[in-house]
């Protein structure tokens, strides 16, 4: 059974930090591209970023460039959001997913796997 476990969520005041992790059993992230979504509430869902299954190529929302990195640690079947500089509309719910391909994508549809999601709250 795959799974997808996201961790690293909390309350942090604007112009902090925090650091996800997503961890996945089940199966081997080699051959997937992995994102980033977050849903603000009362909004839609939001592609934030996207890596290759090698990590070679990343991808970014604008909302988020410069101030996120999306890292990945194959050995350990993980990836990871580094989020600086956060701002209060950075608060939301931030769900991994994972999908079979060598491309980076912030479309929801092209990901068969997703975590439960962790909560991040930014405070001005």
């Amino acid at each position: 059974q795959v799974q997808l476990v996201e961790s690293g969520g909390g309350l942090v005041n604007a112009g902090g930090s925090l650091r996800l992790s997503c961890a996945a059993s089940g199966l081997s992230l080699d051959n997937y591209a992995m994102a980033w979504f977050r849903q603000a509430p009362g909004k839609a869902q939001e592609g934030v970023t996207s890596i290759r299954a090698d990590g070679d190529f990343t991808e970014y929302s604008d909302s988020v460039k410069g101030r996120f990195t999306i890292s990945r640690d194959n050995t350990q079947n993980t990836v990871y959001l580094q989020m600086n500089s956060l701002k209060p509309e950075d608060t939301g719910v931030y769900y991994c997913a994972a999908g079979r391909g060598w491309i980076t994508t912030l479309t929801a549809s092209f990901y068969d796997h997703w975590g439960q999601g962790t909560r991040g709250t930014v405070a001005s």
